[in-house]
């Protein structure tokens, strides 16, 4: 082990010794950006290789979240926008990518993690959709407590939309005016519709890359979340920066 491994290991150390006793989130949102940027820095010809070492790094980022007990995780995968304003050879990379390495990891029997899918199954390939679907079902008696949501052909604001049309169409089912709907609407009957429904808020959000936006990603879900950015592009984001944002997170927690 060279020095600035030695160098590295020891302020690991530090900064989980930092974390101990401290409260910490129970969900995590992840905004993996910079891939593209990451590949060009690196050399490659083709930039989209960088969705590929992006997913690859996701399993490790759930090994330091597993590690500290955060035992919900949302990744941003790909927004409806991406779907529609990307490059169509991209886009079709990305859900190759989607299929090879992020379902068959997450989906195989035996792992540690309970898929989700939040977005619009509908806008995907059918492979991919069907390649997500194997994994949540392949999933489903995971009895660790960990569980990973792939946002994946999804956007915080059409969410909300398709959540008040499932509210209204299953009103309407029940036989109830929307009168009567209006007069009792609660934010927790909005809730119930998402496609995050029984499951925690994000506590934290994390986004790689320095972009300081959320890019449409949990709208609803973030109105308290603690908001961490990260100079560096997902590939390239270390165990350290991430307990980095773990000690952001408690110290405003704490100061609270």
């Amino acid at each position: 082990m060279g020095l600035q491994d030695l160098a590295y290991a020891a302020y690991k150390r530090r900064l989980r010794k930092q974390l101990d006793g401290k409260p910490m989130p129970q969900h995590v949102g992840m905004v993996m950006d910079g891939n593209r940027r990451w590949a060009r820095g690196q050399g490659h010809a083709n930039p989209s290789i960088g969705h590929r070492y992006g997913a690859l790094h996701v399993e490790k980022a759930l090994g330091w979240c597993e590690s500290v007990g955060v035992q919900h995780v949302t990744v941003f995968v790909c927004s409806t926008e991406n779907l529609v304003k990307r490059p169509e050879a991209e886009v079709a990379y990305l859900m190759q990518v989607t299929e090879d390495i992020v379902a068959q990891q997450l989906g195989r029997p035996g792992g540690r993690w309970q898929v989700h899918v939040a977005g619009m199954l509908d806008l995907l390939p059918d492979s991919t959709a069907r390649a997500l679907k194997e994994a949540v079902e392949a999933t489903e008696d995971v009895v660790t407590g960990n569980h990973i949501t792939l946002a994946i052909g999804y956007g915080g604001r059409q969410e909300v939309v398709e959540a008040v049309r499932s509210l209204l169409e299953s009103e309407a089912a029940a036989g109830n005016d929307l009168d009567g709907l209006a007069a009792k609407l609660t934010a927790a009957d909005l809730s119930n519709h998402l496609y995050t429904t029984g499951q925690p808020d994000p506590d934290l959000i994390i986004r790689t890359s320095g972009e300081q936006r959320m890019s449409n990603f949990l709208l609803w879900q973030s109105a308290h979340s603690e908001l961490y950015f990260c100079d560096a592009y997902w590939p390239a984001f270390r165990e350290i920066d991430f307990l980095r944002a773990l000690r952001a997170y408690t110290a405003r927690r704490t100061a609270a």
